[in-house]
């Protein structure tokens, strides 16, 4: 089976999925956006509204700016980019997701990364959410950003940042803590950026 057939699969699964409370209160599930042959996976936290109401992740203020900083330090535009998250309905009121949500969601992030591992390079983690996640970890992000990790069961590193969101609310010096980690994730793919 090919890789975007793989996707398409698991976005199916995710557009119909009841596992958790959550499937009752989204207008729609995100499942995640990008080609086939990504080079990085971008994973956040759980769509909020506006991805909510578009079905599409990272689309809100939060997704621009990481999104132009991933474009300017890494050279790499959102349609060479999968972009998805930890869990895939938001949450009400933009609330943290629960452990059950995330256990819920996990078979279908596992699926994507399966999907994705023969091009993939790198795993781009963003917030505290999807990064102790994916880590397995319980250690914060500001610990854990900017730095390279192997995790069992995925052939590329992980490269936990900030949450976006977080960078807006903390000024120039939480906006310069993201743009380094994007810069260290150009190195790491070796871009040449302008």
């Amino acid at each position: 089976m090919s890789a975007a057939t793989e996707l398409a699969t698991v976005a199916e699964a995710v557009r119909s999925c009841t596992s958790c409370p959550l499937a009752t209160t989204r207008n729609q599930a995100v499942a995640g956006s990008g080609p086939a042959h990504a080079r990085v996976v971008l994973i956040g936290e759980a769509p909020g509204a506006q991805e909510d109401a578009g079905g599409q992740p990272f689309v809100g203020r939060s997704g621009r700016l990481l999104l132009t900083l991933l474009a300017e330090q890494a050279g790499l535009a959102r349609d060479e980019v999968f972009i998805t998250n930890t869990v895939k309905c938001r949450p009400p009121g933009n609330r943290d997701p629960r452990i059950s949500e995330i256990a819920a969601c996990h078979g279908h992030l596992v699926d994507q990364l399966s999907a994705l591992a023969s091009s993939c390079e790198l795993v781009v983690t963003v917030g505290n959410v999807a990064t102790r996640a994916v880590l397995r970890t319980r250690e914060g992000i500001l610990s854990l950003r900017g730095v390279p990790r192997q995790v069992e069961g995925l052939a590329a590193p992980v490269v936990a940042t900030i949450h976006p969101a977080a960078a807006l609310r903390g000024g120039p010096a939480a906006v310069s803590m993201l743009t380094q980690d994007l810069a260290t994730v150009g190195r790491l793919l070796g871009a040449k950026v302008a």
